[in-house]
């Protein structure tokens, strides 16, 4: 398996990066490819999919989040594709507080999450991803930068998306963000800045 991939990120575009390693090029699919520093160089921690038909590297900030990528692929009916748009969401620790108060509502709002599915997530994962997710909201690793969840931030991403942006724009302008700490109003009239100027 490759464990990572350390080079410069080119190009970021959909769900995917491609990160320039000594002339050759990796296409790596990512939750939030706008994370990454565009032309600079990142590490970024993968995890290689191998079926009859497909080749694939996911990326990821850390190993903390791969691994719960990795986890929530143990669960039947969920593929790369929805356990990368759980990731997307942006909100880990609200993820493992659904498992671990059995909150099927929570979980049957990502996409391609149904209440079978959602059931099978607490079942199988209810009481094991504390060593993933600390206590205090952070994932459990040395390069986590703050909580995992922004009430304001949060409000302000729904606002922007009821505005009619894209999930591609407002990934675009969340890492810049969550640098702040601001009210809702706030993030939303920052970010506004940012896409139209």
């Amino acid at each position: 398996m490759i464990e990572y991939v350390a080079g410069r990120v080119v190009r970021a575009e959909g769900d995917t990066i491609t990160v320039e390693v000594g002339g050759i090029g990796y296409l790596i699919y990512c939750a939030n490819p706008f994370v990454f520093q565009l032309n600079e160089e990142n590490t970024v921690y993968t995890y290689q999919y191998v079926r009859e038909d497909i080749l694939r590297l996911y990326g990821f900030k850390s190993r903390k989040e791969r691994e719960l990528f990795e986890r929530l692929l143990q669960v039947s009916g969920i593929g790369p594709k929805g356990a990368l748009a759980i990731l997307a969401a942006g909100a880990p620790l609200q993820v493992v507080e659904a498992i671990e108060n059995e909150n099927e509502a929570f979980l049957v709002k990502f996409p391609g999450v149904g209440k079978k599915t959602a059931r099978q997530m607490i079942l199988d994962l209810k009481g094991k991803l504390q060593d993933i997710v600390g206590e205090e909201g952070y994932l459990a690793s040395s390069n986590a930068s703050g909580p995992l969840f922004d009430q304001p931030l949060e409000e302000a991403l729904e606002a922007l998306r009821a505005l009619g942006y894209v999930e591609k724009e407002i990934q675009k302008v969340k890492p810049k963000l969550a640098k702040e700490q601001m009210s809702a109003d706030e993030y939303v009239r920052k970010a506004l800045q940012w896409m139209l100027s």
